[in-house]
């Protein structure tokens, strides 16, 4: 093991409007401050009481089609580790690729499969 699950984050237009739509059906709080994240108008947060859930806005954003795999769900993880040099070479020797090491905080990496996930540093 080289982290842990630290929240699920969907893509969308309007992370601020998506977080409260599910805090209607989850309760929880919105955009609650949190060292982990800086909250602006592109990332919005929902803290549950099961769990967190993020929101991240992308430019152009085009809704998922169920179940048209030419447009595919969005969504990806955000796996929290102590270290990103080591959980690198983890994902590599599991099978994973690097995709973008270019921020400071997190690494974007893609499973065996393609799906992109995030390893952030705690």
């Amino acid at each position: 093991m080289i982290g842990s699950l630290q929240c699920v984050v969907l893509d969308c237009p309007e992370p601020r409007a998506l977080a409260e739509f599910y805090r209607g059906l989850l309760g929880g709080d919105v955009d609650r401050p949190d060292r982990q994240w800086s909250l602006d108008e592109d990332w919005s947060t929902l803290h549950t009481a099961r769990g967190v859930l993020c929101f991240q806005r992308v430019a152009g954003h085009v809704a998922p089609r169920w179940p048209d795999p030419a447009r595919p769900r969005q969504l990806h993880l955000d796996i929290a580790v102590q270290d990103l040099d080591l959980g690198k070479v983890e994902v590599l020797r599991l099978g994973g690729a690097l995709l973008d090491d270019s921020h400071e905080a997190w690494w974007v990496f893609a499973d065996p499969a393609g799906h992109p996930f995030c390893l952030v540093r705690e």
